[in-house]
């Protein structure tokens, strides 16, 4: 008789246990998805017990799908050290070899006080299956090519193949594209040339900086909700505000991180997953982009690298657009002050939330569409007669804006409107990781100071005064009076402003209902 204690014991991989838990989840029976896969009921109940940390290393993408054991390294910190530096370098498609890794292992471990830590080629091997990373030669032809601004035939190599094979099963409605930009939220027209081209790593003037990731359609019919990424000693000083118009994050250096995207785009594959969609998101292999988690209704397309310029729709002018209405916000802002006599107030996060909140979705249609018809995703003819003027709107309006604040403040002639525009285009929009970043609990060195005047100043965000909903409804009362005095305002203003006012009187009409039901119980 064969000795039952000789069997080999079978190791899945967490690709595999994923897939028993799926399958369980689908709704078929526990018994029928052990007899298909092959495992005895005890095993499988394992499988669903700790089916939440499996969920937690694929969300978090620190380990390889074919990986059978979910054994932590000897030197934990100084495995999370080193694969952080590594997603770093693969998303930039440096070549990396394995004494390149071991070495860099070395390092950090010197520098994390390790002096017997040894980086064998025994280390590099559990280290690769750890992350599921496979180390190949990595073709550098094409990057040289385009670095040395030779990249039109990856250019149409890719309008003529790729983009062709990923457009094929969805419609434009369908098809969205992704992408960061930095703001100076506070900057006024006479620090522009200060500005310009300043990248901001962190420090004091990251308080002064946001980094917003918009999404949009082809289509041009649908705009998500902005990703608002800002600076913070307490990330949560806004995330209790009601009804905020965008997502709003917080981390020291107010950039994106892969950590923020990834938990944005499992929300909005949630969303597609209950509204029964599947979507193309086409996005920039920028760091914060690498590593993505398990998605199950979003398929992501890469951008050819160092071509986001002429391919990505929101490089191509809805970003720019978009930045020109919040520029025009704040030279508003600027004429009132001076209309009132009042000292000029800086622009704080929430302020300055709403405002790129507003100018996200005044993006017209018309000029979403244009700027995929650029990057040659939508055939041209669909181009409306009308788009071109629609693009050229904002400009205008912020041109007469600029024309106002420059007189009235003395702007420095050198300094021109699309200058203040386009200060901040070149800002850091995702994590570039340094040795000190990489090892957890290391960071930056910041000003205390800065710090606290930071809390300071997020503290009394928390705490501006609030406005009742009759206030609310008498200012709404009060603009339909002024409008009346003005001549030629358009019907669908008006229209717009009842539509407050009926959802205003609604609130307060549930408002009362609740109290008198809560009166009528305290009675009981």
């Amino acid at each position: 008789m064969a000795n039952k204690g000789n069997k080999k014991r079978r190791q899945f991989s967490l690709e595999e246990k994923m897939k028993v838990v799926e399958a369980v989840d689908s709704g078929k029976r526990k018994g029928d998805v052990a007899k298909e896969f092959g495992i005895t009921p005890s095993t499988l109940s394992t499988f669903l017990k700790d089916r939440a940390k499996f969920e937690e290393k694929v969300r978090e993408a620190s380990v390889g799908p074919q990986r059978k054991r979910m054994r932590n390294a000897l030197y934990d910190d100084i495995d999370k050290a080193v694969f952080a530096w590594f997603q770093e370098i693969h998303a930039k498609n440096i070549l990396v070899t394995g004494s390149v890794i071991r070495k860099k292992a070395l390092n950090l471990a010197n520098m994390l006080g390790y002096d017997n830590f040894q980086a064998s080629v025994g280390w590099l091997n559990r280290f690769r299956d750890r992350h599921g990373i496979a180390l190949k030669a990595v073709c550098r032809e094409d990057s040289d090519r385009l670095m040395n601004g030779l990249g039109i035939d990856k250019v149409n190599e890719w309008h003529a193949g790729e983009i062709i094979k990923l457009i094929a099963d969805y419609s434009p409605d369908d098809i969205f594209n992704a992408d960061e930009t930095g703001v100076f939220f506070q900057l006024l027209p006479q620090h522009t040339l200060a500005a310009k081209g300043d990248h901001c790593r962190g420090g004091k003037k990251a308080k002064q900086r946001l980094t917003a990731l918009f999404c949009c359609n082809a289509s041009g019919t649908e705009k998500m909700r902005p990703l608002i990424v800002g600076r913070s000693a307490n990330p949560h000083c806004l995330r209790n505000v009601h009804s905020l118009p965008c997502d709003y994050r917080a981390n020291q250096w107010a950039w994106m991180t892969q950590d923020l995207f990834n938990e944005w785009l499992m929300q909005v594959d949630a969303r597609m997953k209950q509204a029964e969609r599947r979507i193309l998101l086409l996005i920039d292999n920028c760091s914060a982009h690498n590593m993505l988690p398990r998605l199950e209704r979003i398929q992501v397309g890469y951008l050819p690298s160092n071509c986001t310029a002429v391919l990505q729709p929101l490089n191509l002018g809805i970003i720019h657009t978009t930045k020109v209405l919040y520029r025009s916000h704040l030279l508003k802002q600027i004429l009132l002050k001076l209309r009132s006599s009042e000292d000029h107030e800086e622009v704080d996060i929430r302020q300055a939330i709403d405002m790129i909140a507003a100018a996200w979705w005044s993006v017209k249609q018309s000029t979403v569409v244009r700027c995929w018809q650029k990057a040659g995703i939508i055939p041209m003819e669909l181009m409306d007669s009308d788009t071109e003027a629609a693009v050229s709107e904002p400009e205008v309006a912020i041109e007469k804006l600029w024309h106002s604040v420059a007189i009235a403040t003395c702007v420095p002639n050198e300094i021109n409107v699309q200058d203040f525009i386009t200060a901040d285009d070149d800002l850091i929009i995702s994590q570039e990781l340094i040795d000190t970043e990489v090892i957890p609990g290391m960071e930056v060195g910041e000003n205390t100071d800065e710090a606290g005047s930071e809390e300071e100043e997020e503290a009394s965000l928390a705490q501006q005064p609030k406005i009742t909903i009759t206030e609310a409804i008498s200012s709404v009362q009060k603009l339909r009076q002024f409008l009346s005095t003005c001549i030629g305002v358009p019907d669908a203003i008006f229209g717009q402003l009842n539509g407050i006012d009926e959802y205003l009187m609604r609130k307060m009409t549930q408002t009362l209902v609740d109290s008198k039901i809560a009166d009528f119980l305290e009675t009981k």
